[in-house]
């Protein structure tokens, strides 16, 4: 890799540390947001939806937009939003009379800002010179995880030692981070993905591809198995299992990053010796035994060692299936990664959205929700399967 784009690395690295805090800071809160705000759990979900729906439609509207404003302009407004989001989400539910209404606002700020990083990130490093694109892709997906365990870890110590009901001040700590790298982004070179003498795909021959359409189904299939524990498993622990929060915390929701970007880290480093195209349908089955360990046992420390596995097998889905696409669509451009970030990021709200309103119907039993969340990773295997099968023909 070039020296001067050493930089430009660790900005993306850090970038998906952003974005990590977006997706996974408020879920630690869902308890205390029901309590101190009188919101039920269908409001919870709505908020786990509103965070990722808004991040679709980013991602849709980044496929023809993005292009033209240009890479380094949307990655500082990416990070000030973001900085901006969680800054409102300790100011904005406090001084609205609707205190739910002040919720959704500051996620919706955040999650623009998340949106277009989901986007751009993982073109910006695909364009970075490198001596093999899916060991670099899965390690800079690997930083989500790293910036998961940050999040859980940093943020539990806090709420122990100054207690939970100051959690708005750990919200605007995490704003720093975002205000920080929106300075380095307007300093580091930024490559484009295709040069100006070549002509990318464009949208309509992208979604006619019969290649692209599989990989589109992977992606949100990636998103939802990964989602619809990673949102719920805090709160899962607190009311499904009734073990204290700090526990379900750090046993749970924490181990699932840690063994995510375990995955993730490690394909980055071996990931020559295995193709992701056998890799994926194997993290498929996991995942599946994962979710049947969760929503079956009746042991909660088992179900929450369920939880745990489910991190370490859905770490290569999603950096996996973007390898795999980059390789088969090499033209793909900017418009590839956007409806694929638009694919990621519709199964990050429908797998937590499913698991929310399943349980809901069924008294609140979590459980329930996450045995019917299991059809996602059986797709995934499905769809992996045959995409293979029609790449050995």
């Amino acid at each position: 890799m070039k020296q001067s784009y050493k930089s430009t690395i660790n900005a993306c690295f850090c970038a998906y540390i952003v974005q990590a805090i977006i997706n996974n800071f408020a879920p630690l809160l869902f308890v205390k947001f029901q309590n101190e705000f009188t919101v039920p759990l269908s409001q919870i979900t709505l908020l786990i939806t509103f965070n990722f729906s808004v991040q679709l439609l980013v991602d849709l509207l980044s496929a023809k937009v993005l292009d033209k404003i240009g890479y380094r302009a949307s990655m500082i407004a990416a990070h000030f939003l973001s900085s901006l989001g969680m800054i409102s989400l300790a100011v904005l539910p406090f001084v609205l009379s609707n205190h739910f209404v002040g919720l959704l606002l500051s996620v919706m700020i955040s999650a623009i800002g998340g949106g277009i990083l989901e986007v751009l990130v993982s073109p910006i490093v695909e364009a970075c010179p490198s001596d093999n694109k899916e060991k670099a892709m899965s390690l800079l997906h690997s930083f989500y995880c790293w910036g998961h365990v940050g999040v859980v870890l940093l943020s539990t110590l806090f709420f122990r030692l100054c207690g939970i009901d100051n959690w708005r001040v750990i919200a605007v700590l995490w704003a720093i981070i975002p205000a920080v790298n929106c300075f380095v982004f307007a300093r580091v070179p930024i490559p484009m993905l295709i040069s100006s003498e070549q002509k990318g795909m464009t949208i309509k021959e992208l979604i006619t591809s019969r290649v692209f359409i599989v990989l589109f189904i992977m992606m949100v299939c990636s998103g939802a198995s990964e989602q619809a524990i990673s949102q719920w498993v805090s709160t899962f622990a607190c009311s499904g299992l009734g073990i204290s929060k700090t526990v379900g915390d750090l046993t749970g929701t924490l181990m699932f990053a840690v063994l995510m970007g375990t995955a993730r880290a490690l394909y980055g480093k071996y990931g020559d010796r295995v193709a992701q195209r056998k890799m994926i349908p194997i993290a498929s089955a996991v995942c599946i035994a994962s979710y049947m360990v969760v929503a079956l046992s009746p042991v909660p420390e088992i179900s929450l060692a369920g939880c745990a596995l489910c991190g370490l097998s859905v770490g290569i889905m999603w950096p996996g299936t973007f390898s795999i696409s980059a390789s088969e669509l090499p033209t793909g451009s900017t418009a590839m990664f956007a409806l694929l970030a638009l694919g990621g990021d519709l199964g990050c709200s429908a797998g937590p959205s499913v698991v929310g309103f399943v349980s809901s119907a069924f008294n609140n039993n979590l459980k329930v929700g996450i045995l019917f969340a299991t059809a996602f990773p059986v797709t995934l295997l499905i769809s992996t399967l045959l995409l293979n099968k029609s790449k050995s023909r």
